[in-house]
């Protein structure tokens, strides 16, 4: 009888996992810690590249699919300085290997790929052991438990299943991003809406940005961008949006108005995110029974590549105990042994946003958009 596979989280990585084991006729459970698939919004549009996500949803079986969520003209870019002088507008030209589609929509299409109760809601993970012979227990916060023969985790930065393999814990880089949301902004924001471009807008100066894209139905997603302590943004009252607002917006007091608009207009309470990472080379020994994928065996800042990795994981993994359905230790040796560099490699050649939010800006990024 093949090893059902327990994953933890249902995000992006764990969801395509469990696609492809679903095509291959493997069965598997995933366990997540949230209510269900709407209890809270789920991040904004990713650029699936043509070189691992887009490759992931071809093993899933899903690439019709996935091109029918597809927001056309989204791979547009556009460079203003804080004035909101264009400095760079790139246009969408139908040839770009990164199509944007919503995080959302891209997790709901995988869901709805999945047999009916192959998601478990509502079980957050309270820890885990060993119990020898490759196999796990998985304690829940309800108090419940399940024990399997091959363990996933897939639950991200923060990962418990992670503390089974190795020390590392994530480390904050010195940047957080501030997040908020204008609804129609054609519309109800037509002077801010007017600066952005078709798809992607960035504003830029040593150490603070803003960012912003836009999404379907003329929603507009903003972040601001602080090089600034974790102790700096434990002195802004988050749980008070306009005393937060202010205080965020005070960093970009003589920016253009168009721009500090996008924070101060903002309809959506200001989210903080504070970013961590785990080292480049983060690896761990082979252990019977357990593996990760994703933001939890490869947490680096935000370049672009987190959630094409996490699904490109999820579906080399399946592939690999698809492969070698009565021994799972050689499938978990074959993907982690290609796993490993492939995403050190990918941490070593995205930009780090330090150099994004350095000396040189914004024309470092105007020179890289011309080098590609």
């Amino acid at each position: 009888m093949r090893t059902h596979v327990t994953i933890i989280g249902a995000g992006l990585g764990g969801l395509t996992l469990a696609r492809v084991l679903h095509v291959h006729g493997i069965p598997s459970t995933v366990y997540e810690a949230e209510s269900s698939a709407t209890a809270r919004t789920q991040g904004g549009l990713l650029d699936i590249r043509d070189y691992n996500g887009q490759l992931a949803l071809q093993a899933a079986g899903l690439t019709d699919e996935f091109h029918g969520i597809v927001l056309q003209g989204r791979q547009a870019m556009r460079v203003l300085d804080r004035d909101g002088k264009i400095l760079l507008d790139l246009p969408d030209d139908g040839t770009g290997g990164s199509p944007e589609v919503l995080r959302g929509e891209l997790r709901q299409l995988l869901l709805d790929s999945l047999p009916a109760g192959t998601v478990r809601w509502g079980h957050k993970v309270g820890g885990v052991r060993s119990l020898g012979d490759g196999r796990h227990e998985v304690a829940f916060a309800d108090g419940t438990t399940v024990a399997t023969g091959l363990l996933v985790g897939a639950d991200g930065a923060w990962s418990r299943v992670r503390r089974l393999l190795s020390d590392a814990t994530p480390q904050y880089i010195g940047i957080s991003f501030v997040e908020t949301y204008l609804f129609d902004g054609d519309t109800r924001h037509p002077t801010s809406a007017k600066t952005l471009g078709a798809g992607a807008t960035t504003a830029l100066e040593p150490g603070k940005g803003i960012m912003a894209h836009r999404e379907r139905d003329g929603n507009v997603h903003s972040w601001v961008m602080l090089a600034k302590p974790q102790d700096w943004f434990d002195g802004v009252d988050f749980t008070d949006p306009d005393a937060a607002t202010t205080r965020i917006a005070q960093e970009f007091a003589t920016w253009a108005p168009e721009l500090t608009a996008l924070i101060t207009d903002g309809e959506t309470p200001p989210v903080l995110r504070t970013l961590h990472t785990l080292p480049v080379d983060h690896r761990w020994d082979r252990t019977p029974g357990v593996t990760l994928i994703g933001d939890a065996a490869h947490l680096t800042g935000p370049n672009g590549e987190g959630a094409n990795l996490a699904m490109y994981d999820g579906a080399e993994l399946g592939r690999a105990i698809a492969a070698h359905p009565d021994d799972m230790e050689t499938a978990l040796t074959e993907y982690e042994q290609a796993m490993f560099p492939r995403s050190a490699a990918s941490a070593a050649e995205q930009p780090d946003l330090h150099e994004v939010l350095g000396d040189d800006t914004p024309h470092n990024l105007i020179n890289r958009f011309a080098e590609n």
